[in-house]
């Protein structure tokens, strides 16, 4: 199968989704779905996986973006403003880190070190996270514009909460670069709509 195929561009970006549910899940309540967040953690350090689908460990590992993005396409109305935002501002950094050599040489020599932190500790250990958040505050939030993410302060103030978005924004960044190496552009959402919103049930009825 084509690299630049409706089933790839829908894994991508049903990793994207999930990625920014995780955000407003977090930021809002300062707690996610643990499957879910695991899933988007560990598809940053599939650097050279088998396939788009392999990158989350499964079906299973972006069952909650599938869910998400199906509500997102088949509604005419946003059923979640913040997280269409952070979707959009993830494409669009992700586009302008694609021109940035020194950038993702700097992402990729931090996911090594990740790689042996989480054979270490595991990807879930604070040390992990920070790391993860560290690398992210390091680059892509030096880019224009910077990601506002809309929460309860209680959280937004909380360390450890502000680690787990930084995180997860890291790796809706990742599923943004393989939403464009397959193939996907503002035009695909545009007039693919349909195709996506179809790819994206029969993925769920495999769930």
């Amino acid at each position: 199968m084509s690299l630049q195929s409706i089933h790839n561009q829908t894994i991508a970006l049903a990793g994207l989704s999930q990625a920014c549910w995780l955000v407003n899940q977090l930021a809002t309540t300062g707690l996610c779905d643990s499957r879910a967040f695991d899933a988007s953690l560990t598809s940053l350090l599939k650097i050279d996986a088998d396939s788009v689908l392999d990158v989350y460990g499964g079906l299973d590992g972006i069952k909650q973006g599938l869910l998400q993005l199906d509500q997102q396409l088949s509604s005419k109305a946003l059923s979640s403003p913040e997280q269409v935002r952070y979707a959009g501002q993830l494409v669009h950094l992700q586009k302008q880190l694609a021109n940035r050599p020194e950038m993702q040489k700097t992402i990729y020599d931090g996911m090594i070190r990740a790689q042996a932190q989480a054979e270490h500790f595991g990807i879930l250990h604070e040390n992990v996270l920070a790391n993860f958040a560290d690398i992210y505050h390091q680059t892509i939030s030096t880019l224009q514009p910077r990601i506002m993410v809309i929460g309860d302060q209680q959280y937004l103030s909380s360390p450890f909460t502000v680690n787990k978005i930084r995180s997860v924004l890291l790796a809706g960044i990742r599923s943004a670069q393989l939403w464009r190496q397959c193939g996907g552009s503002r035009w695909k959402l545009i007039f693919a709509r349909g195709k996506l919103q179809a790819e994206t049930n029969f993925l769920l009825s495999k769930l």
